[in-house]
Parts: structure tokens; sequence; C-alpha cells
């Protein structure tokens, strides 16, 4: 068997959009290619493809049309117990404080990715080095 990951497909496979200028959108030749060869593919065969995206909604239909995709798999945004564990996960390596409430930084991020965690994490890293930096 033989699997094709593309990771953060919405980068190539964007929907197409009306300019305003009539006709359609020149379709990127990285979307198209990929296109082709998913309708190249014998359903029965031994090839199977994965795509992943944080922006399913921003992917161009004509890569989710039947036949090309096996199935759909989901995951929702992370509770407020997820987004908590992801918080301590994301620090346990950083010289923080004992009193930090990570249940309440879950709290104040009900649409937060662990991506977007992740990022808020290393923004405390970099201010933290920086503000070290200032003190010496």
């Amino acid at each position: 068997m033989h699997v094709w990951l593309f990771d953060e497909v919405d980068a190539i496979g964007g929907a197409r959009f009306d300019d305003g200028v009539g006709g359609d959108n020149e379709v990127p030749p990285t979307m198209l290619g990929i296109v082709n060869q998913l309708d190249g593919f014998d359903a029965r065969g031994d090839i199977k493809v994965l795509m992943a995206t944080n922006r399913p909604d921003t992917l161009d239909p004509a890569l989710l049309r039947p036949g090309r995709l096996d199935c759909k798999v989901e995951y929702g945004l992370p509770d407020m117990e997820s987004r908590t564990q992801i918080f301590k996960i994301r620090t346990r390596i950083m010289n923080c404080e004992r009193y930090i409430r990570f249940e309440l930084l879950a709290r104040l991020g009900p649409n937060s990715t662990g991506a977007n965690i992740r990022t808020v994490c290393k923004g405390w890293t970099i201010c933290n080095t920086s503000n070290k930096e200032d003190e010496n």
C-alpha cells in the first residue's frame, strides 16, 4: 500500500474566487496536478491519499468531489479541558511561575486551536528571553 499525505493542503488547494473581471481564475498548477492524479487512481487500488488542513472552509470544491477522497475525518476545536492540557504540555519545559492558572487561560480562548496555544507559548518564551536580556 502507498500513502500520500498532503499537509496544509489549503496552501495549494484554496478555493477559486470571482475577481469581477470575468471568467474563472487560473487554477494553480499544483492543485491541477493533484486533481488529475486523484482522478487516475483505481478506487480499489493500493494508494490512499490523506489531506490535512485546519482551514477546510477554504478548500476548492474540486478537491472534495466524490470519488477523489475515500472519506473525510474532522477534528473539532479542543474543549476547555483539552486547551488546559495543551497549555500545560507546551509550558512544561519553560521556566514558568507556579501560580499560572492554565484553566483561566484556556477559558479566555474558546475558539483556540492547539496551534494557536503553541504560538502563544512561543510568544511567552520570546518575551521572557527579551525581558531577561534587558535586565542584564
